[in-house]
């Protein structure tokens, strides 16, 4: 995985000896929650899609889901995920591990507004098992080529 190159990322920022690393996975949002005995809205996870045939990135909050009429009023066109197969060549970053950091250059991120409803949150790494724990205002110095928008809901069980 990608785990060094994030390293090298966030040496810029100070903060390469912020990330916490696990000895089970943090893959998931249920996986990440129970590493990191928080929330899952905690977990700021990371998914991956086409927007015009360009590989795009959306945080959202752990607890969120992708709206598909929200992500088409943004977006004006209907959310098409990156293949699993093909995220870590497109982003840079493996499933499991994709991140907003040390990313491919014409990746574009953006942040859900699910995300301010945290005080902090934690994001991926670059691996299966690390996180790192961020302020809104940390998490948006550190990803400085960012766009907030509004296309998830809350889960409902």
């Amino acid at each position: 995985m990608s785990l060094p190159k994030v390293k090298e990322y966030l040496k810029k920022y100070n903060m390469e000896n912020d990330i916490l690393l696990f000895d089970g996975s943090s893959a998931t949002v249920k996986e990440a929650a129970h590493e990191l005995n928080c929330t899952e809205g905690d977990i700021a996870k990371t998914l991956a899609f086409y927007v015009l045939d360009k590989p795009i990135l959306i945080l959202m909050a752990g607890d969120a889901k992708c709206q598909n009429s929200l992500f088409k009023k943004v977006f004006h066109e209907k959310a098409k995920m990156i293949p699993f197969a093909d995220v870590e060549r497109v982003i840079g970053h493996a499933p499991g591990g994709v991140c907003p950091f040390g990313i491919n250059e014409e990746v574009k991120v953006y942040f859900d507004e699910s995300l301010k409803k945290h005080e902090y949150v934690y994001p991926a790494c670059g691996s299966s098992n690390s996180a790192i724990k961020l302020s809104i205002e940390s998490l948006c110095k550190v990803v400085p080529k960012h766009e907030w928008i509004n296309v998830s809901e809350p889960f409902q069980e």
